[in-house]
């Protein structure tokens, strides 16, 4: 399990360059800075762990901000702009806030030829947002993605860790909207978190 944001408790313990722990509540500033701290004495003086130590970074803020950056360079005894090549280079890392959901437009062969491009910007335009970009509520980030592996249910868009398969441009935004309304109801009613009933709700506008 990935120490971040929203996890808590314990010490902070290192696997694969991740910061890993028990899971919790919210986690302040000081908590989220400490473990930052145990990561970079972690990797102290370690050869090679430039890659590691964005790993561990992200894991724990949820994204690489400036100022992070700087002290991960630092750590790893290489120049920043040796560590923002290597952030800007894979994919898995981010430079920006990720809002609370993740869209991801699939763009693979399958996806394509069935109408993806379509969708994407039938997304687009309900959010307000281009891929790359987050809404200004930080609900969804919004990704166009090469492939999910699930071919055959193209064209698909994946919120969170669901597929929504068989789409059409009016199924997408149907998805993406009942989504949105679900987490916005949860909110209001002050659960915080509509993710289980938004994903029934969305796979039924898909159908």
């Amino acid at each position: 399990m990935l120490r971040g944001q929203g996890d808590t408790g314990g010490s902070c313990a290192f696997q694969n360059g991740l910061a890993v722990g028990p899971t919790g509540g919210d986690v302040s500033e000081q908590a989220l800075e400490e473990q930052f701290r145990e990561l970079l004495e972690h990797y102290k003086g370690e050869r090679g762990a430039l890659v590691p130590l964005l790993q561990g970074a992200q894991a724990i803020f949820g994204w690489l901000p400036e100022d992070v950056m700087g002290r991960v360079a630092e750590a790893a005894g290489e120049p920043l702009s040796k560590a923002l090549g290597v952030a800007t280079f894979y994919s898995q890392f981010r430079l920006k806030p990720h809002a609370k959901n993740t869209i991801r437009c699939c763009h693979g062969t399958a996806c394509h030829v069935s109408g993806a491009p379509l969708i994407t910007q039938e997304i687009e335009r309900y959010l307000g947002v281009h891929p790359g970009e987050n809404t200004e509520d930080m609900l969804f980030t919004l990704e166009e993605v090469h492939c999910v592996g699930a071919c055959g249910m193209a064209p698909v868009v994946m919120i969170n860790d669901r597929a929504h398969g068989k789409l059409t441009p009016e199924k997408g935004r149907a998805v993406v909207k009942e989504f949105r309304e679900a987490e916005l109801a949860a909110a209001a009613d002050g659960n915080g978190d509509g993710h289980v009933c938004a994903c029934a709700a969305a796979e039924g506008a898909a159908e």
